[in-house]
């Protein structure tokens, strides 16, 4: 075939105006389809290797497409393996590394000598910002599934456990270890039961304070304690994290199964307390937690009354001034703020900051939106990464994920056991059950008159 049936191939370089309309044309077709400025003006075999390589990326996405509509649990299934997320990072380089090499030598057979010195920089910044996007979509992606990889590391291994009794529970620590503290005891403590099915949430607050805690007989914690843990004011439900670390013996298996003495200790007094069973629980520390709310970009919170924040006393025990104030009123706060909202106990006792941390929590739930997370997923599955601990299996995250869609549409049950249901200091154990019971009572459609 002669040159002037293949201007694009064999163009007239004497011709600006047609060196001009060729480099056009040869950016655009790679930038919309890679490989195709090779097939029409360049090496053909390299060509026919992008363009084969772009084909087989379009058939993925719409596979992914597809699936989002019609098979979304599958492809959590997939996004929520690690051997995917790898396969992912792995794929991504591939076509940044594929792009790069198609773009610079699509910016080659353009000829910038031969094009009309007008449209030269503009030819070359349409295709500077070519080679960013053949680099930043990748990058995104790679870097977006390392960061997955990771958020996924702090679950654990095994297969799926069905739900007891139609239900998962799952025990909530907020965790106060630091500098200035002796190991780490519970700064919040609460149960999540969430119905299998439909997703309905509870939450049962259990107050750090609780004394008299029962352990049901099978429990390690029964042996040393069969009437309870009733020593008094010096054991406390926050108390037996550090006792359960302080005596290992009575959990050996707890680090293999990815928990601690510690939390296995908490675990059976919940149980003890609620008459759940809780195959889970996750833990987080609560610096981190401020970490994660400024990942979500931080929480909207309704403030019903001013709030000093600060210690109550100095270390000699005299009065010490607060450090500052949140004001009354919708406030948007950062990590550190919601952090001291959730924990300041300046005039305020420790069942008015389970109120406050149940507001911080809805609020993170308000915020976790599929659109939020999505944007911000690295700082979110950074923070997470770093800051929880769960026994969660690695299999079960697609179907939480699921759940946790169904629950936010719905609203959350709260029950704490605080004053006047409960006395902290000398708790009706069979009142706490029943109220359980009456808030996990599978909720039945009213008959039609």
């Amino acid at each position: 075939m002669s040159s002037a049936n293949q201007p694009v191939r064999y163009p007239d370089t004497r011709s600006r105006p047609e060196m001009t309309k060729r480099a056009w044309w040869l950016v655009a077709l790679n930038l919309l389809i890679p490989g195709s400025a090779q097939v029409v003006a360049g090496n053909r075999r390299l060509g026919r290797f992008g363009l084969g390589a772009t084909i087989v990326l379009w058939v993925l996405v719409v596979v992914a497409i597809v699936m989002a509509v019609a098979a979304r649990s599958a492809l959590l299934v997939a996004v929520t393996n690690t051997a995917v997320l790898v396969t992912l990072v792995v794929i991504a380089i591939f076509y940044a590394v594929l792009w790069v090499v198609l773009t610079l030598d699509t910016l080659r057979l353009v000829r910038f000598v031969n094009v009309s010195p007008r449209a030269r920089g503009l030819v070359a910044a349409f295709g500077v910002l070519t080679l960013v996007l053949t680099i930043g979509v990748p990058g995104f992606i790679a870097s977006t599934s390392v960061s997955a990889i990771g958020l996924l590391g702090i679950f654990a291994p095994g297969p799926p456990v069905p739900p007891i009794d139609g239900r998962y529970n799952i025990l909530l620590l907020g965790g106060d270890a630091g500098p200035d503290r002796n190991g780490l005891r519970p700064d919040s403590i609460s149960v999540v039961s969430i119905d299998a099915t439909s997703g309905a949430a509870t939450i049962f607050g259990i107050p750090r304070n609780l004394e008299q805690v029962p352990f049901v007989a099978g429990s390690p914690l029964y042996g040393p304690f069969p009437n309870g843990y009733d020593c008094g004011n010096d054991c406390l439900i926050d108390y037996l994290y550090t006792y359960g670390e302080e005596h290992p013996d009575l959990y050996p298996d707890a680090v293999k199964h990815s928990s601690n003495p510690g939390i296995e200790a908490v675990r059976d007094a919940a149980e003890g307390v609620t008459g759940l069973t809780i195959p889970y629980y996750g833990l987080i520390d609560m610096q981190g937690f401020a970490d994660l709310i400024d990942a979500l970009g931080g929480v909207d919170i309704d403030v019903p009354a001013r709030l000093p924040i600060g210690s109550n006393n100095y270390d000699d025990g005299s009065a010490a001034p607060p450090i500052g104030y949140i004001e009354a009123g919708l406030q948007h706060m950062d990590g550190q703020t919601a952090l001291w909202y959730s924990r300041s106990r300046y005039g305020s006792n420790d069942y008015e900051r389970m109120a406050r941390q149940r507001q911080v929590q809805e609020a993170i739930l308000a915020q976790a939106d599929p659109a939020t997370v999505l944007l911000k997923f690295q700082g979110i599955a950074t923070a997470g990464a770093q800051v929880v601990s769960t026994d969660i299996p690695q299999s079960m995250l697609a179907y939480f994920v699921e759940l946790a869609a169904k629950t936010k549409n719905l609203p959350l049950t709260k029950v704490d056991f605080v004053p006047p249901l409960i006395k902290t200091g000398n708790p009706d154990y069979t009142v706490i059950r029943q109220a359980v019971v009456d808030a996990t009572r599978p909720v039945t459609a009213t008959p039609t008159p």
